[in-house]
């Protein structure tokens, strides 16, 4: 499918977020896809990312959420870099950016009403939970790639799962030394027993980052199936 690409500037509470947004060049009404950046920023992975979200047939957007930051891309290789800009971030802040770029999506005639999900990876795949939780009246769909500390947090977005109304997929790296697979078990446990409608893989081969074809961590069986199972949910639940 034929996107268009484009720097959109969203109002924020604390100014102009920059956002990256693809969408399929025919201009009819879409469902909306709000892609959440990893720890490294608004890199050309998410951009990459962002336009294959758009290539099926959906408005896909991507937030800067360093956009208050004075740098806001690191390189994969400086990840003691991108973990100290990501843990100046708070919770509330991103929720409301999150939330901005929602109202962004509720305004345009090329988003259908009523049809917006979420996706995110690593430090974009916590906020994804989280956002279902806090945004749980505007987000339809979530999937959530490699999400780390979910459980973690004052209060955690593992704390809110009982405000979740959207299905919710996750995938996680049975090789992740960043995300504990008790992690995984408390997630799994917190959303059954809220009696959500949630699926969960661990792809046992993978690590963090998997999906991530621009990092050492690249599992393409993972990815693949992956990507298959996150076009046939989101089709399910958005179109």
């Amino acid at each position: 499918m034929e996107i268009t690409t484009s720097t959109v500037q969203v109002n924020t509470a604390d100014g102009k977020m920059e956002t990256y947004e693809a969408r399929p060049k025919d201009g009819s009404a879409r469902p909306a896809i709000i892609v959440l950046m990893e720890a490294f920023g608004l890199n050309g992975h998410i951009k990459d990312v962002t336009e294959r979200v758009a290539r099926e047939g959906y408005v896909a957007i991507a937030p800067d959420l360093y956009h208050l930051e004075p740098e806001r891309v690191v390189s994969y290789a400086e990840l003691q870099k991108a973990l100290g800009i990501m843990n100046r971030l708070q919770d509330p802040k991103v929720m409301q950016d999150v939330g901005a770029v929602i109202s962004h999506l509720k305004s345009q005639k090329h988003v259908k009403p009523g049809a917006i999900g979420i996706t995110g990876f690593c430090m974009g795949g916590r906020y994804t939970y989280l956002s279902a939780a806090h945004h749980n009246k505007d987000i339809k769909a979530a999937v959530s790639f490699y999400g780390g500390a979910i459980p973690m947090g004052n209060p955690s977005p593992l704390s809110r799962t009982g405000e979740i109304n959207c299905p919710i997929h996750l995938f996680f790296g049975g090789k992740d030394p960043l995300i504990p697979q008790d992690h995984v078990a408390q997630i799994s446990k917190a959303l059954t027993d809220a009696k959500k409608n949630f699926a969960h893989k661990v792809y046992p081969e993978a690590g963090h980052g998997f999906f991530c074809n621009e990092r050492q961590s690249y599992h393409e069986a993972s990815a693949k199936d992956a990507w298959e199972k996150f076009k046939s949910f989101f089709a399910q639940h958005l179109k």
